[in-house]
């Protein structure tokens, strides 16, 4: 969809809808008071009959308001307005979005953002409008014989700022915006694709086509010699039961001098986990397609980083294969070496994520970088701890760890802090290794985080367990982009571009 930016009168639109919003009880925000003016009361007279009274995601379409050059007035409910924050202001864009998409504008101008949000300003509200906007709209049907029906009709979307000095902000933030967005929806399709389509050598394909769309952006896969040669017995242990080749996928955005240390995101990106031979049970294990969207997520974030040309460094690494039960597979019992020269005890062929990802984190020491951040679908005890709201975040770097927190709260896409405490480390003793890859069923989320902190020793590191919002399931089941939105926001703020 094409956006714009513009300052001027909803009165004065010539479009096919405006989008005003109106508070609990009946009060008609800025926007929406002045086409009750030029209207001559025929907003206020809609909103008294109890048509519309102000409830957050409600919404009412009127046509052919008096006196205004619109053939539509969509009227978004906001709740109340003491009450106005960012979640409340993302539900508001997503109910006039739905039902945009339900009816037959094509050319919309929307007031939304010209509504105060507490401690927010208009980039932000743009940036945000753009995000939630194509996140709702997304559809994946790519691989149906048959296509939706539903033309869509919404194809130009111009939204309001207050003044014109505003203007200027607003269009860097909206191209921020179109960034995130489309890197967004790169992470959602490809998670969205079955096992045998997105294997490792398609990731990898996929990594290649964005460095030649970008010409600051620098693409590497890595085969199995490569890694053999690394000495990457973690990540080539989980690879021996499949058939499909392991392969490392680093990317290199360079928009700053050489000489600046990059971040550094290593992503996992198991494109199908079966468990190994300490298989999974039968159910939903369709779901563990999804197993790549830490991986999906650094490609996500790398498009959107190479599109805004961020002024600073940064390192994509992808550790990618399946795991599978296979006759070569890694048993229960094993003891494998880690690039790092650490021996590990594979006590569970299923706790493989944590096996990938220490030889990629050993590999990222090459970059010395600024900081590093791991984002995988690792365990099932984060969900268990925190559900699908919030991503898990651990780290022994508290700065990073506020920043992180802080890009979480700015985009809609939080995480929470859990421990990292010494004593956890007790539960990865092993009689035989340097340390067992799984510790008790107790705090498992926590185990997993200890086991990635002993590779990342005496560097700036942050885990993220994003096993709980990755993806849905059920009647929307579907990736959702998660964490692109936090990890973007957290690269922003370091060049100086966020705008909170």
């Amino acid at each position: 969809m094409e956006y714009n930016i513009k300052s001027g009168s909803p009165a004065k639109q010539r479009v096919a809808c405006i989008v005003v919003g109106v508070f609990e009880y009946r009060r008609l925000a800025g926007p929406a008071a002045e086409l009750d003016q030029v209207s001559g009361g025929y907003v206020s007279g809609i909103t008294r009959r109890g048509d519309m009274d102000g409830k957050l995601e409600q919404t009412l379409l009127l046509h052919n308001v008096p006196n205004t050059l619109c053939d539509r007035v969509l009227l978004v409910g906001c709740g109340k307005e003491r009450e106005f924050d960012d979640k409340r202001f993302r539900k508001a864009v997503r109910a006039a979005t739905r039902a945009l998409d339900a009816c037959g504008a094509r050319d919309v101008v929307s007031y939304l953002p010209e509504l105060h949000v507490r401690s927010r300003d208009t980039p932000w509200k743009v940036r945000e409008y753009i995000t939630v906007t194509e996140h709702t709209l997304y559809r994946f049907d790519q691989l149906k014989s048959k296509k939706s029906d539903k033309q869509r009709q919404l194809l130009r979307m111009t939204l309001g700022v207050p003044s014109r000095r505003d203007l200027d902000n607003a269009e860097t933030a909206m191209a921020q915006g179109l960034a995130i967005a489309e890197g967004v929806k790169l992470a959602r399709d490809v998670s969205n694709l079955p096992g045998n389509i997105c294997t490792p050598s398609y990731l990898g394909d996929q990594a290649l086509q964005l460095g030649k769309q970008h010409d600051n952006l620098k693409v590497t896969v890595l085969q199995q010699k490569d890694m053999e040669a690394l000495k990457m017995g973690a990540l080539l242990a989980v690879a021996k039961g499949s058939r499909e080749p392991a392969k490392l996928i680093v990317m290199e955005y360079q928009g700053a001098k050489p000489s600046q240390a990059p971040y550094v995101l290593v992503g996992k990106g198991l494109t199908f986990d079966a468990g190994g031979i300490s298989i999974k049970p039968a159910a939903n294990m369709d779901e563990m397609k999804y197993d790549m969207c830490g991986g999906a997520s650094v490609l996500g974030t790398l498009a959107a980083v190479a599109a805004m040309k961020l002024p600073i460094n940064v390192v994509g690494i992808i550790p990618s294969t399946e795991n599978m039960p296979d006759g070569s597979a890694i048993k229960p019992g094993d003891v494998v070496t880690s690039m790092s020269g650490q021996t590990i005890e594979i006590l569970n062929t299923d706790a493989e994520g944590r096996l990938i990802l220490c030889d990629a984190l050993t590999y990222a020491r090459r970059y010395n970088p600024a900081t590093i951040i791991d984002i995988a679908t690792l365990t099932g005890a984060c969900i268990i701890a925190l559900g699908n709201h919030a991503s898990g975040l651990f780290s022994h770097d508290e700065e990073l760890a506020d920043d992180l927190l802080k890009a979480g709260q700015d985009s809609g896409d939080r995480a929470w802090q859990l421990p990292l405490w010494e004593e956890y480390q007790k539960a990865l003793d092993s009689n035989f290794a340097d340390m067992a890859n799984v510790g008790g069923r107790e705090g498992g989320s926590i185990t997993a985080a200890c086991f990635l902190s002993r590779y990342t020793q005496d560097l700036r590191w942050a885990h993220l367990d994003i096993a709980g919002v990755a993806w849905l399931s059920g009647k929307s089941k579907g990736a959702t982009g998660r964490p692109v939105p936090l990890l973007v926001s957290y690269l922003l703020a370091q060049c100086g571009g966020a705008q909170a």
